[in-house]
């Protein structure tokens, strides 16, 4: 850590101002060492008071006391400044996609190991940290032994619990708990999953409606509009993203699987979800094929898997498009997401999945002596 004395504040190369807590060691380490304020500064030969102002953040030290310092505390440097280097939203961004694309044609546990190297360097930084346990989370399945899966899935799940215990933001711990939760499914303890999620189907409190109506009494018209647009955008992602959980749930009552499928279908039709969200519909046609095939209603299962591929073929990737006619206003919202518009998981990953999916899943083992099923694999296989 290369210093630069700029009167009595200490910079570096590599860090700024948040990510110093000089005051917090010298408090901690001379509580810990058993000695005063008063005897602290004889030692080092300072008045009490620049002590006490170091230990509240008014000043910092001159820069000649932080040898001296650190061997009085047998420390180092970067300790004794509290040195917790931090990553933007920008940054993580950034590593997260390049991370995901390595796990894609690296070595696994090499891949693995330089996050861990990021982790323990970042380990401050709570937002990096989320996201590295939805790395863990979407790529845990490349690990080749189901051992080495749940020691992946154990790690992701520590470090939503340091996140859930260190953080502030009501947002972020809210995350932590859902990335949790679906590491314990994975991990197949479902209780586990169940209890952390026990409030999830709370009352929403309708908090955009109340923000775009204080825009529009403030005289902002278009944040209100931009405001209740997002709230609709999510509440309709909120009914697609849980409509194959119904479907699975209802396969054993066909009547019911079949109108749940028609009116999903048809607000996927009436929002243009091909368009502003193709993934989500995919996983629709997917879930419907399953539930169709696991009926023994083969020609159904079918005409979902060829409009499947049919969508898959003509796929953006993107995890969201940038909204539509309809949906005007979501662009600054959507460009604030944390890892912007891109999925979680490397393309070449994703299309892989996709096509193990159609062509190795038992439930569609009996559609093998089918053409059209051969048709609609070989189709996948080209575009993998």
């Amino acid at each position: 850590m290369k210093l630069v004395d700029s009167g009595h504040i200490i910079f570096t190369e590599v860090m700024n101002m948040k990510e110093i807590n000089i005051a917090g060691a010298i408090t901690r380490k001379r509580k810990e060492k058993g000695i005063t304020q008063e005897e602290l500064a004889c030692y080092i030969g300072v008045s009490k008071a620049s002590v006490s102002k170091w230990e509240t953040g008014q000043s910092y030290p001159d820069i000649v006391f932080l040898p001296q310092l650190a061997s009085y505390f047998n420390i180092s440097l970067d300790e004794l400044m509290g040195y917790q280097p931090q990553m933007t939203d920008e940054e993580i961004k950034e590593l997260y996609y390049r991370l995901a694309e390595k796990f894609s044609r690296k070595p696994f546990e090499e891949v693995m190991e330089e996050c861990r190297e990021v982790t323990k360097k970042y380990f401050a930084c709570l937002p990096l940290l989320l996201q590295i346990a939805v790395l863990y989370i979407n790529h845990f399945g490349l690990a080749r032994e189901k051992e080495r899966q749940n020691e992946v899935l154990e790690e992701a799940k520590s470090l939503c619990r340091r996140i859930k215990e260190e953080s502030q933001e009501i947002g972020m711990c809210r995350q932590a708990n859902i990335m949790e939760a679906m590491a314990e499914v994975a991990l197949g303890n479902p209780q586990a999953a169940a209890e952390l999620l026990e409030d999830v189907n709370d009352p929403m409190m309708g908090e955009e409606v109340i923000l775009a109506n204080a825009c529009y009494l403030t005289g902002d018209v278009e944040k209100a509009k931009e405001t209740i647009q997002v709230g609709l955008f999510r509440h309709v992602l909120g009914f697609v993203s849980d409509v194959p959980q119904c479907l699975m749930l209802y396969v054993e009552e066909k009547e019911r699987f079949e109108e749940i499928l028609r009116r999903a279908l048809a607000v996927c039709s009436l929002f243009h979800m091909e368009q502003l969200h193709p993934s989500m519909l995919s996983g629709i046609y997917m879930t419907g094929a399953n539930g169709y095939a696991s009926q023994g209603e083969y020609e159904k299962a079918l005409e979902l898997l060829r409009k499947f591929a049919d969508l898959f073929a003509g796929m953006n990737l993107l995890l969201i498009s940038e909204g539509d006619s309809f949906f005007d206003k979501i662009s600054g919202w959507l460009g604030q997401l944390k890892l912007g518009l891109k999925p979680p998981r490397d393309e070449k990953t994703i299309r892989q999945s996709m096509l193990d999916v159609v062509e190795h899943h038992p439930v569609f083992a009996p559609l093998k002596n089918y053409e059209q099923f051969r048709r609609i694999v070989e189709k996948l296989k080209s575009l993998v």
